[in-house]
């Protein structure tokens, strides 16, 4: 087990920052809350078709243009893709395959995919990595829009963001004793 007794509940226009230090469990949370990792205990109760979720990996298609990618995410949610391509500056890129990116041009187009999404969880693992402080300001405004709007956002980061009415859980005073030694089949989640 790699944290114990962690408690919160969310409404629409929360937000919640979670913090700690490395491996303390950040993203096995967030993998927990997505669905993609099974909780050892206790209970997660959120309407999974609500979910979004960005991890570490931006989910680029790297063969595809920048315009492509949002096409293809837009027709799986439903949604159009040209006003995310300007809302994020990606319109200057729309004609780049994905493989020609910087990292931190590939991240905003990854996170771009939130905003195609309609969904009403956010839950990001560090999405602010690789952004220069233009692209966190302009993420930053975007989450607190989707909270605003009465979307919920889960966020780990070890940056400062400033978002509006965010709460912060500080995930260190949840750490299991034994840790992740405890359960090696954990390693893989940390």
């Amino acid at each position: 087990m790699v944290l114990s007794g962690v408690t919160f509940a969310l409404t629409a226009g929360d937000c919640l920052i979670l913090r700690g230090p490395n491996g303390i469990g950040k993203s096995t949370l967030l993998r927990v809350l997505a669905g993609l990792a099974p909780a050892a205990s206790g209970l997660v109760e959120v309407d999974e078709d609500q979910i979004a979720y960005a991890g570490h990996l931006d989910g680029v298609k790297a063969q595809l243009s920048v315009a492509e990618n949002l096409a293809f995410w837009a027709g799986v949610y439903g949604t159009e893709a040209d006003a995310t391509l300007a809302h994020f500056g990606l319109d200057v890129l729309a004609d780049r395959l994905a493989h020609s990116l910087s990292a931190g041009q590939k991240r905003r187009l990854g996170l771009a995919r939130l905003h195609l999404s309609g969904r009403k969880v956010w839950i990001l693992d560090e999405p602010t990595t690789s952004l220069d402080a233009e692209h966190v300001a302009l993420f930053e405004a975007a989450f607190a829009d989707h909270c605003a709007r009465g979307g919920i956002a889960v966020i780990s980061t070890h940056l400062d963001l400033a978002i509006p009415r965010a709460q912060t859980l500080d995930l260190a005073q949840f750490k299991a004793r034994g840790g992740v030694e405890a359960n090696p089949f954990l390693e893989d989640f940390t």
